[in-house]
């Protein structure tokens, strides 16, 4: 069933579990993605960035909440920056937007993050923002400092724009790592003791199953994931082409039609879910 972002949320900060947040861009993720939470019996959050097409991600949620109503799932736009994709992601049926301001001025940030709230709360759909900006990873070494959240203004911004949940920076990073992963805990406690909405951790991708586990011991709800799924869909796409192309294959033995090769990348795709979902401690909180 879709829902607004924050009731997933919510539920999972009182249980004291995270819920991964994989982007979708196809039908083949789509399903994969509801696939992996129905057989470990847990909520999940779809994000959509703008680039892979709000309005047909729209359309096939509702043809995949039919086909798995006992799923808990929200709809979210990813990192909304136009707020053009903000509006088509309101017109399209999401239930969730990310309104993405965090390289803005802090004023300007609240200023446009709480118009989206407006906008949003009237029609009953969720809003996340992020305070603080997480970089890229290949950039690890020069963005990780620059970027990290401040406490003090966590309390004060969720306050003025009315958001429901909050993305921070606390030493994650976008993309695969150049470098070691180092996540500031004592920062993340002292943010989760300060504000009421639950907490998002962008960048879970390589960062490592451990330190994600603890990121959501202390106060993490949302942790969205793209790398390491996609990666894992790309090899086992390759690994397929690679064995149909072998010398000594049979040719009619080859699978060579392109829906195949997405069907191979869409069931490693949920598997790489799955696991994310075993450490989050989602699995069985439907």
């Amino acid at each position: 069933m879709l829902q607004p972002m924050h009731e997933l949320l919510q539920e999972a900060k009182k249980g004291g579990y995270g819920i991964p947040a994989p982007n979708v861009y196809s039908r083949f993720t789509m399903e994969a993605c509801l696939q992996a939470a129905a057989e470990l019996n847990s909520p999940v959050i779809l994000g959509v960035p703008g680039v892979f097409g709000i309005e047909e991600m729209g359309e096939l949620a509702r043809f995949y909440e039919r086909r798995f109503p006992q799923v808990p799932f929200a709809l979210n736009l990813d990192h909304g920056g136009p707020f053009e994709h903000i509006i088509r992601a309101v017109r399209s049926g999401f239930s969730s937007v990310m309104v993405d301001r965090s390289t803005l001025p802090y004023e300007q940030n609240v200023e446009e993050s709480r118009e989206v709230v407006k906008i949003a709360h009237a029609v009953g759909m969720s809003v996340e923002a992020e305070l603080g900006h997480v970089g890229q990873g290949n950039e690890y070494a020069e963005t990780r400092d620059a970027g990290l959240t401040h406490p003090e203004e966590a309390a004060a911004f969720v306050e003025a724009t009315g958001v429901d949940c909050l993305a921070v920076a606390v030493g994650t990073s976008h993309g695969a790592y150049k470098g070691t992963p180092h996540l500031e805990f004592d920062l993340l406690k002292t943010i989760a003791e300060s504000v009421d909405v639950p907490l998002v951790l962008h960048g879970g991708s390589g960062t490592g199953d451990d330190l994600i586990a603890h990121a959501i011991e202390c106060g993490i709800q949302k942790v969205n994931l793209w790398t390491d799924l996609s990666q894992a869909s790309n090899m086992a796409v390759k690994d397929q082409i690679e064995a149909d192309y072998a010398p000594d294959v049979d040719p009619d033995k080859k699978k060579i039609s392109s829906w195949q090769y997405d069907l191979f990348g869409a069931e490693a795709y949920k598997s790489a879910l799955m696991h994310y979902m075993n450490v989050f401690g989602c699995v069985d909180k439907a």
